[in-house]
């Protein structure tokens, strides 16, 4: 009984319920202001954000403290993991299998996201004017991928090329030696800080799902719980079909794998933020075998190229919107989605509010769709991007162990050791 009490796991699944209980019985309190506005500040990289309801406030200062860690633990582990991997051929090799690896897998999710919506036409009886509606007009501006743009506004990428230099450059360094064990010892730090930091999951956890229902209220769901129903089942299909085929590839359980990565994705849950487990998710992979250079270059990356869950929930809302005003799309329209999803997809990781912008930009491309059947989509959006962020994390985690077995940079040993510790 002591080892239950003494589990993270288990107090923040005990946050999440009180967060469901507090929003929907006490919203006002859910949702009382104590601060004026939202607080926002640019630091090391990262936007943080806190809110101005006593939720917003709890969840907001949880993910915060955690973006502090994203940008100095990616550099130090890609800076690192390249000197001791000491091949730059390497290098190049891991990322472009990594590249074409999100390319091929992102694609498989919108061919099944738009298949299931096809097949399962959770748009169609749905009554708009039920349907509780929001402001979009902060949605609609046209958002069309730039690369350069989306290098200036994504910090990760940034960070990830920066390190990538330096580790090319501490490899010729006369200092190489004195400079990686001084690096080698900031890392250990920076690993303990977040383990005190993880310490406040729960409370990010508690703030996170009170504000989402005390806002949105439960009631919100029932109109479009069709669509809702839709997106998760075909997430956890996806997960569990297209992504546990691949964790099967090198005999390695779906199942096992997210036992191991529970607390994580209960994180990930109570706060809509993948991001808020980036650290912790770099962490474990490592202790799960995964080799620290294959961990630095993969996972960074992916947070920018392999966004499944985003990618399934694009596509199946396209098809939805579709369906709610009767309009019927042709072959040529559909393949046309697909297409011009395939590049705005890849945007949405530097773009605030990117699963409604880059759906936005992809409406006003397509001129088809009216872009005011956004407004339906506002209210469950906050529901629908715990799904999104859940199935992108797992993604970028399977991703990685792929690579690294690939790459024969896997210690299966350390992954049955890990396994058979967290068991029990």
């Amino acid at each position: 009984m002591r080892k239950v009490f003494t589990n993270l796991t288990f107090w923040v699944l005990v946050m999440i319920t009180a967060g469901i209980l507090l929003g929907h019985f006490a919203p006002e309190i859910a949702l009382q202001k104590i601060l004026n506005q939202p607080w926002k500040q640019k630091f090391m990289g990262q936007e943080l954000t806190i809110g101005a309801t006593l939720s917003e406030f709890l969840s907001g200062i949880f993910i915060s403290l955690v973006k502090l860690f994203i940008n100095p633990i990616i550099f130090l582990t890609i800076t690192l993991g390249i000197v001791n991997m000491g091949n730059l051929k390497k290098v190049g090799r891991v990322g472009a299998k990594a590249i074409l690896y999100f390319e091929v897998v992102t694609t498989f999710a919108l061919l099944i996201g738009v298949g299931v919506a096809l097949v399962i036409q959770p748009g169609s009886g749905v009554d708009t004017t039920a349907v509780k509606t929001g402001d979009i007009s902060k949605y609609t501006g046209t958002h069309n991928f730039n690369a350069w743009q989306f290098f200036k506004d994504n910090t990760t990428l940034q960070v990830l090329l920066a390190a990538i230099l330096c580790g090319i450059g501490l490899g010729y360094s006369r200092y190489q030696q004195r400079i990686t064990n001084t690096l080698h010892n900031i890392s250990v730090y920076l690993f303990r800080g977040l383990h005190l930091v993880m310490l406040l999951a729960p409370i990010g956890a508690f703030g996170g799902m009170a504000f989402t229902i005390g806002k949105y209220g439960i009631a919100t769901l029932v109109p479009l719980a069709k669509l809702m129903g839709s997106v998760y089942a075909t997430m956890a299909v996806f997960i569990f079909g297209a992504l546990g085929l691949i964790m099967r590839h090198y005999k390695i359980s779906i199942w096992s794998f997210l036992k191991f990565i529970r607390q994580e994705l209960l994180v990930v849950l109570g706060t809509s933020s993948s991001e808020a487990a980036l650290p912790r998710l770099m962490e474990k992979l490592e202790v799960m075998g995964c080799s620290k250079p294959v961990v630095g270059l993969v996972v960074p990356t992916g947070y920018s190229f392999n966004l499944d869950g985003t990618t399934i929930y694009l596509s199946m809302a396209m098809i939805f919107l579709a369906q709610v005003f009767h309009i019927h799309l042709s072959p040529g329209q559909i393949l046309t989605i697909i297409a011009i999803l395939m590049l705005t997809s890849k945007g949405a990781a530097g773009v605030t509010g990117s699963g409604f912008i880059v759906l936005a930009s992809t409406l006003t491309t397509i001129k088809v769709i009216p872009i005011e059947g956004l407004a339906l989509l506002v209210g469950v959006d906050r529901f629908l991007s715990e799904a999104r962020a859940i199935t992108n994390f797992i993604g970028n985690g399977v991703a990685t162990v792929w690579i690294a077995n690939n790459e024969k940079e896997f210690d299966r040993q350390k992954m049955e050791t890990a396994f058979a510790a967290d068991a029990g």
